[in-house]
Parts: C-alpha cells; structure tokens; sequence
C-alpha cells in the first residue's frame, strides 16, 4: 500500500532515527508499505524543496517560511502559508501517486485542505489523525487565548479548523482514555466509533548495553549512594516550571535523596536564577545537552519526573512518559486533574500522582516513592510499555482500518 503522511516533523528527514513518527514510517516500511512522507524545510536553513527516495521511503522536504524559533509574525504566516505549500507540493512531486492511507499529527489543525485534496484524488483512502494535543483549548487554559474579545475572534477561528478536521478524518487516534473522552464530551458531531487510543510509541529497543552509574555520575558532581530523581525536556508555559521551583524549593536541603532537571525553554531563566539565588544541596540543574549525554544520565537516575501546568483542562499525555518507562524509570506525575498519566502509573504500578499546585502531595509523593521497591515499580512501567505503547501496537491499530 502507499502512505502519506503530514507532518511538522522535520525530524523525518531521517527515517533511521529513533522517535515516535520515524519508528512509525518505518515499520510501515519494513511491513511492505511505500511510504511518502511532506515536512516543512524552513528557510533559514538556505535550501529548495528537494524530494529524496531511498529504500522506499519518499521523503519530500517543502521549503517555507521560519515555523519554529522565530519571531511571532513570521510563524503565524508561515504557518498559514504551509496549507497551500503542501498541497503544492503534493500536486507536483506525488500526483501519480494512488494512497491508501494519509496520515497527519496535530499540531497543527491547519492541513484540512491538504487532506480533502488528497481524500479527492483517492476516494478510498482512509484519513487518520494521530491527535496528539488539543488546540485551541490548551492555549486558552494557558491564557494565551481567550473565549472572548478580540482574542475570542481568534479562539473561535482556530476552534472553527478544529472541527473540520475532525470532518474530514475518518478516524481520529487518541493518546489515552481521557483524550477519547474529551473529544467526545466537547465534540458530539463527531462519531464515536471513529474515536480510539493510538498513544505515542516506540520500537523496542535490543540494545541492552546498561550505564554504569558510578562513572556517569561523578562526571556531573552528583551523588552514588542516594536515589536521584531526574526532570528532562522542554521548561515552557505547559510545563508549569514556577510549581517544579517551588517544589525543588521544598527538596532542596534533604540527604536521602537527590534531584537532577536538564532543558532549556521559555521558562529557563527562572530556574536559573533561583538555583543562583539559592544554591540548593539536593538539586542540580544542567541546560540542555546533547541527546547522548542525556540519555546516559537519564539512565543513571532511578525515577523521573513529569510537570504540568494545574490550569490544563485538556488531558495531555506527555511525551516525556515513554523514555522513563523504557529506561525502566517509575515515575511522579505532578500534573492538572484531567491527565490520567499519574492514575494510570498508579493503577499498573510504576508511579505516583500529585496535583500541580501542592507542593505537600509532592513532597508526599517523593517519601512514597523512597520507601517503594523502586526496581520493581520500574520493571512494572517497562512492562505496561511492551503491553501498550510500542510501535506494533500503534501500527496494528491503525492498518486494521484499512482491512475492514
């Protein structure tokens, strides 16, 4: 069969690498599928749409404006732009081409043309979307939105595009149960057959080579005789960092444990500057380093970290999930009461939940998790992964559509 997928991932651009869209296309390839994949080339980056085929796989990269790291003007055009550029692109580089399956990933929520052109030329091909946030909503929770006003006019617009692509798909993937019951309880139009659970997912990994943690940690001055809890990723307004500050506040002076966060985002600076101020014991902070060094740290920590924002009122599964528990990593989730990350670690074993906005159930949640059997809580979330979130289960779920 032939596929086509959206995405905003420049990240495609090799397909060998590992990530939730690449290992994707990838076992669709090794299954015997031609897969056509259309990302965004930004023109910083100086080069021409260029489409490269290689073991097939066709990888077709559109030159646009600046989407990402830009300034506010050049990103909302270019992302309005990106509709027709890829529709462009798909008529030029693949109109030969009969699909069977178009695939595309929010964000964003602006492809509907692009799809119903694609739907057009091939009437029997089954549209699926990998949702994977909710926007608008999660901007207005944010305050970057509003239902009202002049940013009310915008909301509306945005929500307006939320619902035609949910029009024009056929099937609709979801992260975890709470996403496929938001969905309906905010959009009764759309049908609830069309609604499942497609997470994020990973191929299982065979390279077995385990970190010895007596030579990773002295490299970044962290203790060997004490459990370290680690945060890693993005410090943006999602992530709610002035509660993860105030929580590192509470942690700051103990002995039993340690605390490790590395990023970088909108929201760094804050961080710095308090552990500037402070100069806390039982906390290290590190900006962002390259993807080796921090996986072989992250794999020298015993439990991770997850933060969001307590204003959410979607429920986000965030994606920093699946790397602890295939480190085998249990984990705390201080997140807002709509995400069902934290009670989904609870239930199957691998971690505890705590509201973001107390810092007494997280200081709670930590003296939970050191008097646990922390190995067994992590072997109990790697499991859950091979049970639910590997690339298999993703696949699977999608090509049975396509069977029906």
């Amino acid at each position: 069969m032939n596929i086509l997928f959206l995405t905003m991932s420049a990240g495609v651009q090799n397909i060998e690498a590992n990530g939730i869209y690449t290992d994707l296309m990838r076992k669709f390839r090794d299954e015997g599928h031609e897969v056509y994949i259309i990302y965004p080339r930004e023109r910083k980056l100086g080069l021409p749409t260029e489409l490269k085929v290689e073991n097939h796989v066709h990888s077709l990269a559109v030159k646009t404006l600046n989407v990402t790291k830009t300034n506010v003007i050049e990103k909302g055009i270019g992302q309005l732009l990106l509709e027709s550029q890829f529709k462009a692109a798909l008529k030029r580089y693949f109109a030969d081409v009969k699909f069977d399956l178009i695939l595309y990933s929010t964000p964003p929520i602006t492809f509907t043309k692009v799809i119903q052109y694609a739907k057009k030329r091939n009437p029997n091909a089954i549209s699926y979307l990998m949702l994977k946030d909710i926007f608008p909503q999660n901007a207005v929770d944010l305050g970057m939105l509003s239902t009202k006003g002049i940013k009310g006019l915008l909301y509306r617009s945005f929500r307006n595009k939320e619902k035609e692509l949910y029009r024009v798909s056929d099937y609709i993937g979801c992260m975890s149960p709470a996403n496929v019951k938001y969905v309906l309880a905010h959009n009764p139009e759309v049908n609830p057959t069309i609604v499942e659970i497609a997470p994020n997912s990973y191929d299982v990994q065979t390279d077995t080579r385990k970190v010895d943690a007596r030579e990773v940690r002295p490299k970044y001055g962290l203790p060997t005789d004490k459990p370290i809890f680690i945060y890693g990723g993005n410090m943006g307004k999602p992530q709610g960092i002035p509660f993860l500050i105030e929580c590192m506040n509470a942690v700051k002076d103990r002995t039993d444990c340690h605390f490790v966060v590395v990023g970088n985002g909108t929201e760094y600076p804050k961080l710095d500057t308090w552990v500037k101020h402070v100069n806390p014991k039982a906390v290290s902070v590190f900006k962002k380093m390259p993807k080796a060094d921090y996986d072989a740290l992250a794999s020298a920590c015993d439990v991770g970290l997850i933060f969001l924002d307590y204003r959410f009122t979607i429920p986000n599964y965030p994606s920093r999930l699946l790397p602890y528990l295939m480190e085998r990593k249990p984990i705390i989730a201080a997140t807002d009461p709509n995400c069902d990350t934290g009670t989904l670690a609870e239930a199957n074993g691998y971690g505890f939940y705590c509201p973001s906005n107390s810092v007494p159930a997280f200081v709670e949640a930590v003296e939970k998790m050191l008097a646990s059997d922390i190995r067994q809580m992590g072997e109990n979330g790697y499991q859950f992964y091979l049970n639910n979130y590997t690339v298999e289960h993703t696949y699977q779920t999608i090509v049975k559509h396509l069977k029906e």
